[in-house]
């Protein structure tokens, strides 16, 4: 299948499904939603049953292989999806620079074959063309294109944007290597150089054309995306990058601007009230990184709670959301859940019992306030990239999926990106199989399915990659320009 239609732009899927959301006339269903009784909470490793110990060591160390054997070693680029042919997806990445940080600390490869790859990545993106051209570049102002060609380097294709979220979650990488890599070694010290001169290049006043939020994006035909980043969703990170800039920053007013629009979709979505964004990916890739235990913005302040505890709430409802069950899909329950954005079997339209189905491909699925996108497919990331929000209701819900479909939906790379028990269409299919009494099945990882799970696994273990991020600077002054005060900002700030 042609590059263009495999996989559409994440900021292209965001806006479309933006343009069609059921927005806040889903409430009085989540208000129909029974909130589950309360579960014994697990808060370390430690706590959990050892069979859940050992599932989360395999599923751990099975992920971070993805990265691991995906990435091609003398670039560093990360193809968007593996097994089999793809472009390179620059978010995917930023995971991959986390995860050989992780990698080393677990004992998967030595700490020099990680200083080896993530010094090859750096001086990748370092040395990559910037510039205006349609093809001959890689990025264009610091930023760089959603996806590159794999060998080449530079953008995929015409139908690519230059993307501010992308670059943003290719810079998460980018300043964990410059924190973790700590050592007083020149590959190390040249490590940290190359990661601090990639984050001061990106002009982010040049992203805000529409003043004083930020573009999603640019291409060179296209120009400025017509769309900005408002919250909330997985901007925020966006926003944080902006204002620690030492070179390009944006003002505060751009964090008041992003947060101006949270009201519409704060409240209560089956049995739980919290900030709603209906794929878990928005609850999941800033949280990546930054850990908001106990640190609060003016709207945290006022609403008293954190991102982190939004996170645990969102977690929750999906769970409830699934339980209920509205759309009647097979499988579905308090143990077998997950909406984000993944693969799905295609675009399709099936008749059954229950009226007209309508199958996609890579979507963003969720269901929350700001709107419901459910065909039944179910993506293990939506939960196990919120492990860390919710362990006691995550693990069993990976040990069952794992349990019923693992024959089919884990393999040496951990979970596929995807499955459909209610999909069982004999059709051509885009992407995945069909396995007998068992649905669409997907047969390949998506990086940004992928580094949720083992970023928030490790978070969960150790707090490894909050604690290593909270060393750098950078940071630190995002978080505090945006307002962010209390928890760890208020300690001393550890040197890096």
């Amino acid at each position: 299948m042609q590059a263009a239609t495999k996989r559409i732009s994440r900021a292209n899927v965001f806006v479309a499904l933006l343009a069609t959301a059921l927005v806040l006339a889903t409430a009085p269903v989540g208000a129909t939603g029974r909130a589950t009784p309360p579960i014994k909470a697990i808060h370390t490793f430690q706590e959990a049953p050892p069979a859940q110990q050992a599932m989360i060591d395999d599923l751990e160390q099975r992920t971070f292989r993805w990265f691991w054997d995906s990435a091609d070693p003398a670039t560093g680029l990360v193809p968007d999806h593996y097994p089999g042919e793809s472009f390179s997806s620059i978010a995917a990445v930023g995971f991959g620079l986390t995860a050989y940080g992780i990698g080393a600390e677990r004992g998967y490869i030595t700490r020099d074959q990680a200083v080896q790859r993530t010094l090859a990545t750096l001086k990748f993106f370092h040395d990559a063309p910037q510039n205006a051209s349609e093809d001959d570049a890689a990025g264009y102002h610091g930023f760089f294109y959603h996806f590159l060609d794999m060998r080449t380097g530079k953008r995929e294709g015409r139908w690519t944007e230059l993307s501010s979220v992308d670059t943003t979650l290719l810079l998460g990488g980018v300043l964990f290597a410059q924190s973790y890599y700590d050592r007083d070694t020149p590959q190390e010290q040249q490590i940290r150089q190359l990661a601090d001169a990639i984050y001061r290049a990106v002009d982010w006043p040049w992203m805000q054309v529409r003043y004083p939020l930020i573009s999603m994006g640019w291409t060179p035909g296209g120009k400025f995306i017509p769309s900005d980043w408002k919250g909330y969703n997985e901007g925020k990170l966006v926003y944080l990058l902006a204002l620690g800039s030492p070179t390009h920053p944006v003002k505060p007013d751009a964090w008041k601007a992003w947060c101006s629009t949270y009201d519409t979709t704060w409240g209560r979505f089956y049995g739980e009230t919290f900030l709603n964004f209906a794929p878990m990916f928005g609850h999941q890739y800033t949280e990546s990184w930054v850990d908001f235990r106990g640190i609060r913005d003016d709207w945290n302040r006022r609403h008293d709670l954190d991102y982190f505890e939004n996170g645990r709430r969102a977690t929750y409802a999906q769970r409830n959301y699934a339980i209920a069950n509205p759309g009647n899909w097979t499988g579905y329950g308090k143990d077998v859940w997950g909406l984000t954005a993944s693969n799905g079997p295609g675009g399709f339209i099936v008749k059954n019992a229950h009226g007209e189905r309508k199958f996609q491909g890579y979507t963003a699925r969720g269901a929350g306030l700001d709107y419901i996108s459910d065909d039944g497919t179910i993506a293990p990331t939506a939960a196990g990239g919120s492990i860390a929000f919710a362990p006691e209701i995550v693990l069993p819900a990976l040990m069952a999926m794992k349990q019923r479909y693992g024959q089919y939906i884990y393999d040496q790379y951990g979970f596929v990106d995807a499955f459909n028990p209610s999909f069982h269409t004999q059709t051509t299919l885009r992407t995945g199989k069909l396995v007998p009494n068992v649905g669409w099945v997907d047969t390949e990882q998506l990086g940004i399915d992928q580094g949720p799970i083992l970023l928030m696994i490790e978070n969960w273990r150790s707090g490894f990659v909050w604690n290593v991020m909270k060393k750098n600077p950078y940071i630190r002054r995002g978080l505090e320009r945006a307002g962010f005060t209390g928890g760890w900002l208020a300690a001393e700030p550890v040197k890096p």
